[in-house]
């Protein structure tokens, strides 16, 4: 799964073929599930930056909770996300992500990253929730089995998009089996990780302390939300 991630460099962030200009953001360190993220959405023949709650709710849900990501392997049948999968796919925007690796009751928390540290996009489905007079917009990040780097931590990690697939990945009529070639592994040679404080598993907590490498503790026993 992936249920922490970052954007603390969003001047960095590059979208090809999208002209308009993206909103003012501060750096974020943890961002967390309920909280609103930066993303891409078509709008009919043009391309929208706006903010998504993370948390899928289907639009048929008779309660607003929330699903945080969608497994490739059945994206295209649970009715959870077979429609947006369809026609409701976002990008959504990160430059790294933390897993935990389980020691029996214990679990150490990692960070994820490019090389680099450069921005890139999270695979994402969006749908818009109606109720008594409330209406949500959310989002869902899709997984899929873990590359080299992540499985020695956690078997499933986020999918993450080349940018010359951005154009594939948003058009309405794009073909679902030319969409789940994407829905792979990212090369695991693009990426880094080390382990990080605990302090990450407050979700109040938010600043670049968070992702300053940490010697792996696994004495010490710490809720992840």
């Amino acid at each position: 799964m992936c249920g922490r991630f970052t954007l603390k460099t969003p001047e960095r962030i590059r979208l090809p073929n999208y002209h308009s200009d993206f909103p003012t953001l501060k750096p974020r360190y943890n961002i967390a599930p309920s909280q609103d993220v930066l993303t891409v959405v078509q709008r009919g023949a043009g391309r929208e930056a706006t903010f998504l709650q993370w948390g899928l709710i289907p639009s048929w849900s008779k309660e607003a909770k929330g699903i945080i990501n969608a497994r490739v392997e059945t994206i295209e049948s649970k009715p959870s996300f077979s429609d947006s999968f369809k026609s409701r796919r976002c990008l959504i925007f990160a430059d790294g992500f933390y897993e935990w690796e389980r020691h029996g009751k214990i679990s150490q928390p990692y960070y994820f990253q490019m090389n680099d540290g450069a921005p890139f996009t999270f695979a994402g489905v969006w749908d818009r929730w109606k109720q008594n007079g409330r209406t949500l917009d959310t989002c869902a990040i899709i997984t899929t089995t873990a590359n080299e780097l992540l499985s020695t931590i956690h078997h499933r990690m986020p999918v993450i998009l080349e940018a010359e697939s951005y154009d594939l990945w948003l058009k309405e009529d794009s073909r679902a089996t030319d969409l789940k070639e994407l829905l792979a592994p990212y090369p695991a040679d693009a990426m880094t990780s080390h382990a990080v404080s605990y302090d990450v598993n407050d979700a109040k907590l938010d600043d670049e302390r968070l992702v300053l490498p940490a010697e792996p503790n696994i004495g010490v026993t710490l809720s992840l939300f």
